[in-house]
């Protein structure tokens, strides 16, 4: 595997993927929306070495947010079909549907910034709350805007990345600094979520 990370190959692996042209690049994100497990890393590291930083910065962008805004639209037209309903009737989408109809969409922002979060649930949440359709798209482009452009940004030059131990390394701090700080605003939200449901058990209700 060492042997075949170097400058060269990976020059190379940019020079192939330029070659399928700008649709792939716009096309990767776009799918990844839909199959969580794909790395959206790479598709936006790749773009943004193959296509320069703004034009691939702006398909990773495009692709994802569109992805990502097809599932909420999907959900949400979809989403309470009894079908659906091992997704629909888990407590804990529950719960966080209720959670986000009461503090609205700045938590979804947060969580959207930072390229660990697991879009995919935010998406159908967001979907099943009662969130209006534009205001999400906003939210959206906004978070990913924020998320894709430090990724593009610290992978667009890859010979510079891979030759510089110090430029590396900084790299590779930034990345598990986002990871650390995703996974801590996540949890917090989590436990506002549990600690908001709790408070609204027990306020009187309306006769």
């Amino acid at each position: 595997m060492s042997e075949w990370f170097t400058v060269e190959n990976i020059e190379h692996v940019a020079a192939q993927y330029r070659t399928f042209g700008p649709l792939i690049g716009l096309l990767l994100p776009f799918i990844e929306a839909f199959l969580p497990f794909l790395p959206l890393v790479v598709f936006v590291v790749a773009n943004a070495s193959a296509f320069g930083l703004w034009l691939g910065f702006l398909l990773s962008w495009l692709g994802s947010a569109a992805g990502s805004y097809v599932i909420f639209l999907l959900v949400r037209h979809f989403g309470k079909h009894p079908k659906f309903r091992f997704i629909t009737g888990s407590k804990k989408v529950k719960k966080l549907i209720q959670w986000v109809d009461m503090n609205g969409i700045s938590p979804l922002f947060v969580l959207l910034c930072f390229p660990f979060t697991p879009s995919v649930i935010v998406n159908v949440v967001a979907g099943l709350s009662h969130i209006h359709k534009k205001y999400y798209l906003i939210v959206l482009l906004a978070g990913k805007f924020v998320m894709i452009l430090g990724m593009s940004v610290l992978g667009y030059d890859l010979k510079s990345l891979l030759t510089s131990p110090v430029r590396l390394i900084v790299a590779g701090i930034a990345i598990v600094v986002l990871w650390w700080i995703g996974k801590l605003i996540e949890k917090r939200l989590n436990a506002r979520v549990e600690r908001d449901l709790k408070r609204m058990r027990k306020l009187p209700k309306n006769e």
